[in-house]
This record gives C-alpha cells, sequence and structure tokens, in this order.
C-alpha cells in the first residue's frame, strides 16, 4: 500500500538527541545519590520518562516525578539543544515533501520542547502537524501521541499512514494504533529490537529510508 502519510519520531531519527537527553537525566538521578553507566543512560532515549526512571533506575511513581521535574529543569535550559540532525535527513524531508507526502512528527518528547527544537534546526517547515506529549501527562504514551498526530493530519485511511522510529516503542505505539512501522537503525535501536516489537522493515540511513518509502505501491 502507498504510504502518502508519515509520522517521523524526533530523538533518534530525525536528531541524535543523546548528549541532551543523558546529561539531563544524570543532572536527575544526581539528586537521588544515582550514577547510573553509559548503557543504562541510552536506554532514556526513546521511552516516556515516568517509565524509565522506574524502570531503568527502581525510583517508585513519587520519586519519578520528581526526578522528571529535575529532567526538565536542566533540559528547558541546555539540554534540548545539546542535539544535531542526522546527516541526510533535510535532504529526505525535502524530497518526500516534492514527492507530495504529508509530514508529521509524532514524539515521546513534550510538545512544547518538540516544537522548540524543531524551529531551532529549522524542521518545523517541512511537517504539516507536530504531536508530542503532554506536560500533564495526559497524553504521554506514543500510542497517544500517534493518535493525536492522526487526528491533526486528518488522516482516516491508517493503511496510507507510516510511522518512521529507531525504537521498539515507535512499533508498539503504531501497531496499537494500527499503522505500520518502517524502523531506522542510525538511531538509538537495533534491527531485532524493532522487528521483534513489529516493524516491517528497517533502514540504514535518511536515504535509504527515502528510498523505502517511495517504493510502496
Amino acid at each position: 500500500m502507498k504510504k502518502d502519510f508519515l509520522f517521523f519520531d524526533l530523538d533518534g531519527t530525525l536528531t541524535e538527541s543523546a548528549p541532551g537527553i543523558i546529561r539531563s537525566a544524570r543532572y536527575a538521578l544526581s539528586h537521588f545519590g544515582m550514577d547510573p553507566d553509559e548503557t543504562v543512560m541510552l536506554k532514556f532515549i526513546g521511552p516516556p520518562l515516568l517509565e524509565s526512571f522506574g524502570s531503568l533506575c527502581g525510583l517508585d511513581e513519587e520519586k519519578s516525578r520528581e526526578a522528571i521535574r529535575l529532567y526538565r529543569e536542566y533540559f528547558a535550559e541546555k539540554g534540548m539543544f545539546e542535539n544535531s540532525v542526522y546527516d541526510g535527513v533535510y535532504d529526505m524531508l525535502d524530497a518526500l515533501r516534492r514527492e507530495g507526502k504529508i509530514l508529521a512528527v509524532a514524539t515521546s518528547k513534550p510538545e512544547v520542547y518538540a516544537k522548540k527544537i524543531l524551529d531551532h534546526f529549522h524542521l518545523t517547515e517541512y511537517f504539516s502537524y507536530i504531536s508530542g506529549a503532554a506536560l500533564d501527562h495526559v497524553r504521554m504514551t506514543k500510542a497517544d501521541v500517534l493518535r493525536n498526530a492522526v487526528r491533526g493530519i486528518g488522516l482516516s485511511d491508517l493503511s496510507r499512514g507510516l510511522m518512521i522510529g529507531d525504537r521498539k516503542h515507535d512499533a508498539e505505539g503504531a501497531n496499537e494504533v494500527g499503522m505500520e512501522t518502517l524502523g531506522v537503525l542510525y538511531g538509538y535501536g537495533s534491527h531485532e529490537e524493532l522487528m521483534t516489537a513489529g516493524a516491517i522493515a528497517t533502514v540504514k540511513s535518511p536515504s535509504e529510508a527515502f528510498s523505502w518509502i517511495m517504493e510502496c505501491h
């Protein structure tokens, strides 16, 4: 089925956001006397923060919410721009737009931060709709964020939509909504992780993602 409505994850798909996310998480965890190794910290990229502080660091819900507050304290001042756009992303988005594709962002990052990051890197102009998590946790899971993006972009036939992301949460959220996922391997997930979560294929670069999307009929 031809894919005309494309929903992009942000972290690990459009931007290489690890430095800012990891520094923000370390800042928060330092208040609890915690300093996890780099392997643990990399797992913060992608999932909702409440899930990460609980499952990765063993914090209860009250401490996890305090950790999120501290994370955002650092992130809002410094972390969100300790970030860079992956090579080839601008070319991919420009080419997809020229082919008449409708593009949206669906990210677990709070929407207010996502919009600032996209503006900072001159990415906003490529997207018809930007959907992120709500700071009040009303919209938090990937499925919730994606449903909001689907409504915002006006997509009725989900078979014409495609989620593009780098972690299992992207594929799992898309599956819950009823949409297929293309996994990208230049981010923070693996082929095994993405395919196990339900992605239909993986690609190694933005240019390969463009080619794969254009070959869908």
